[in-house]
């Protein structure tokens, strides 16, 4: 049986340094996935949300809003996120109420270690099992845009952290669940997102080391976003030099195309040490001259995806 792709599971995580474009990757995966006839809930984590806007939809809030036809958002929250668990575990909204809202109660659940994390993950995965009216689920594909790197860690690593800490009961069995689901490479994976540069191709490598040693997540995929195009050979690169020193347009113009070709060529090698260092299949995103970024970018970059999935093939393809 051949290895299922990125979209063939039921949750995608996919994180990275802030900054790199996690929400772009994140939206133009769902936006693959719809096309493919999937029904997609993109989840935020307690963010400002970028991922309906970045659609041309309204923010979604706590509560799932259809951004595109069969494309959902929503924003996943501490408070709501409680609520929904505790009506989950006390079933009645008057038992919860005395419960969860009561003043002194909502103290003390403030001061419980990875209470808000846990609530969320909980959130995130009870969508990726819920089932509609029909016992089908409801989502073929939950796809998270998660925290940057140490964010996504204690994010993703409560459920095993409980496993390890609370003794049997209803927590121990909810914290087992979710840690199953988490580590299940036929149900979930993780995409890693970075910049073709130093500082991020760094930190991606701490990322994958910790996913694997704290979470026990294998990561799944590896996309390099902003990657500039490769337009000069190195002879053409010296001689873009020698013409800088031109009188205008000519030598302004060398500098602009020389600079150009030395940002290429320092991201082709940082493009390389990680891949070296990681064997992960790999996915190289353009870097797109728009002022304005919104759904039309979108689209190109998951056309991009489409067209040169991830893969191992050396580079350049």
């Amino acid at each position: 049986m051949a290895a299922p792709t990125l979209l063939d599971r039921r949750l995608v995580v996919v994180t990275g340094k802030g900054g790199v474009g996690k929400s772009t990757v994140a939206s133009a995966l769902a936006l693959l996935a719809v096309r493919a006839g999937k029904r997609v809930l993109v989840c935020e984590v307690n963010a400002q949300e970028r991922v309906a806007p970045l659609l041309g939809a309204p923010p979604a809030g706590a509560r799932e809003r259809e951004a595109l036809p069969g494309l959902f958002t929503v924003n996943v929250t501490p408070p709501e996120a409680m609520r929904e668990y505790g009506l989950m575990v006390l079933r009645f909204r008057a038992i919860y109420a005395a419960v969860f809202e009561n003043r002194v109660m909502r103290y003390f659940l403030k001061a419980i270690p990875s209470l808000a994390e846990l609530v969320m993950i909980g959130k995130i995965l009870h969508e990726v099992r819920k089932a509609g009216s029909d016992g089908r689920p409801r989502w073929d594909l939950v796809v998270v845009d998660a925290p940057s790197t140490g964010h996504a860690i204690q994010l993703l690593r409560v459920p095993s952290a409980l496993l390890d800490t609370v003794p049997p009961g209803p927590l121990q069995h909810s914290a087992r669940w979710m840690h199953d689901l988490l580590v299940d490479p036929e149900r979930t994976a993780v995409a890693l997102v970075t910049l073709p540069e130093e500082m991020p191709v760094n930190e991606t490598l701490e990322l994958d080391a910790a996913l694997r040693s704290v979470v026990g997540i294998v990561p799944t995929t590896l996309f390099v976003n902003a990657m500039p195009a490769n337009r000069f050979a190195p002879g053409e690169e010296s001689r873009l030099a020698t013409l800088a020193g031109e009188r205008a347009p000519v030598g302004p113009a060398a500098t602009a195309a020389r600079l150009q070709s030395i940002r290429a060529r320092l991201a082709a090698e940082q493009v390389a040490r990680v891949r070296a260092a990681l064997d992960l299949p790999t996915g190289l995103l353009p870097l797109l001259p728009l002022a304005d970024w919104g759904r039309a970018a979108l689209e190109r970059i998951a056309a991009a995806i489409d067209a040169a999935p991830p893969s191992r093939e050396p580079w350049p393809r």
